[in-house]
């Protein structure tokens, strides 16, 4: 197998030396062979595909924790999931144009584009829950990792209808700028809940009275949703709290609500804030 040094490897491929060492840190792009004694880089010609995708995907904006997401994909799935990236990208476009139109209404003295805001009652529930604080580019894995490949696929039950969706509760700010506090919740039926919680030691359980909760349902299933989105649904909301003066308690909530209609664009999912 012919070895290209770092070098020309970075010449061939278009990426600098630094950004193949920092690939090599996330485990986007390992080099075929490090040199024990210098820990010098060597690279497989093999490995200039591989370089050049993910040299692409970064010229489109898709962050270092998606690319690698998109890398652990069979050959035959990289191409569709592309392809959601970028109807996601053009969706989040679009709602940054109706941000800004909101945000030249507000100066105008104008109101912003209207949601339909409706609250109803949730009973009390327990709930299985993680909390930590995340930063935006690792919060889809980590969301995915626990609902999806933990307890989704682990067949962990849930009550049935709204009551039993799981959903995040942001507690702070969560962007490229700022990590900030999120709690994962995935409700369990009551009589199974102990039995349930002894399976994962590292979540807590915990149990919401009941309360009413105002809610909008995002327009787009989730995985083809955009953050913009959520900032124009969020700020409805708590528009709509301060016109009807309810007060809001707590953070602000992400339900998902599985569909399989929606295939791997993801759940539908409904954006809501506990009323006190």
């Amino acid at each position: 197998m012919g070895l290209l040094s770092i070098g020309e490897f970075a010449r061939l491929s278009r990426l600098s030396p630094k950004a193949l060492r920092l690939y090599d840190e996330l485990g986007l792009l390992r080099p075929a062979r490090v040199d024990p004694d210098t820990g010098y880089r060597w690279y497989a010609e093999t490995q200039l595909e591989r370089a050049r995708l993910v040299t692409a995907l970064r010229r489109v904006r898709v962050p270092l924790a998606g690319i690698r997401d998109i890398l652990a994909l069979e050959p035959a799935a990289v191409a569709e999931e592309i392809r959601a990236y970028w109807a996601g990208s053009e969706l989040e476009h679009e709602a940054q144009r109706q941000l800004m139109g909101d945000l030249v209404d507000h100066l105008h003295g104008e109101k912003p584009t209207m949601y339909e805001v409706t609250v109803r009652d949730m009973p009390a529930r327990t709930l299985l829950s993680k909390l930590r604080r995340i930063h935006q580019d690792e919060l889809l894995a980590a969301s995915r990792e626990l609902f999806i490949h933990r307890l989704a696929r682990g067949g962990v039950p849930r009550p049935e209808g709204i009551a039993g969706a799981p959903f995040t509760i942001y507690y702070g700010e969560v962007s490229g700028d700022s990590d900030g506090p999120v709690e994962w919740c995935w409700p369990v039926p009551e009589d199974q809940a102990e039995q349930i919680a002894a399976g994962f030691p590292d979540l807590t359980l915990r149990t919401e009275p009941a309360h009413q909760e105002a809610f909008i349902r995002q327009s787009t299933p989730i995985g083809s949703g955009s953050g913009t989105e959520v900032e124009l649904a969020v700020g409805a909301l708590f528009a709509w709290a301060v016109e009807h003066q309810r007060e809001p308690a707590g953070g602000v909530r992400l339900l998902l609500i599985f569909n399989p209609a929606n295939g791997p664009a993801g759940p539908d999912g409904e954006f809501a804030i506990v009323l006190s």
